[in-house]
């Protein structure tokens, strides 16, 4: 059985995607950028965008029961990998205790000239004991 969830974000009826998708015990997030309910973008600096992008992340995947915890992989997409630690960092704040595999690469550019990252994550939910 799939289940989905939506974060509203404009592009998801545009694109024809969803934000996540759960098949039995896996839930995929898709790439998630620094967007508001309003669809405007996160203002402020990288890590303001990476917390977005994680907030946004983390509340798909406890959507679909899951829970931060639960998170193996994440990818990292930066505009400006010079801001590899500040986003770092606040991939430590969200995932510190789960100590998902992560990826961080450069890009040229992402979907939105402003956006500075751009991020998508994997769960595993374990069965309850």
């Amino acid at each position: 059985m799939r289940q989905r969830a939506s974060s509203g974000s404009p592009y998801e009826g545009q694109f024809g995607f969803s934000r996540a998708v759960r098949v039995g015990d896996r839930i995929i997030v898709a790439g998630t950028g620094p967007i508001e309910d309003d669809g405007t973008t996160t203002k402020g600096d990288a890590a303001a965008q990476a917390a977005r992008c994680f907030t946004l992340i983390v509340k798909a995947i406890e959507d679909l029961g899951g829970s931060a915890s639960d998170v193996v992989r994440t990818r990292m997409f930066l505009t400006d990998i010079d801001q590899q630690d500040a986003i770092g960092e606040v991939h430590a704040r969200f995932f510190g205790m789960a100590r998902p595999a992560a990826t961080m690469v450069g890009v040229a550019t992402l979907c939105r000239a402003e956006w500075m990252v751009e991020i998508e994550a994997e769960a595993v939910v374990e069965a309850s004991s």
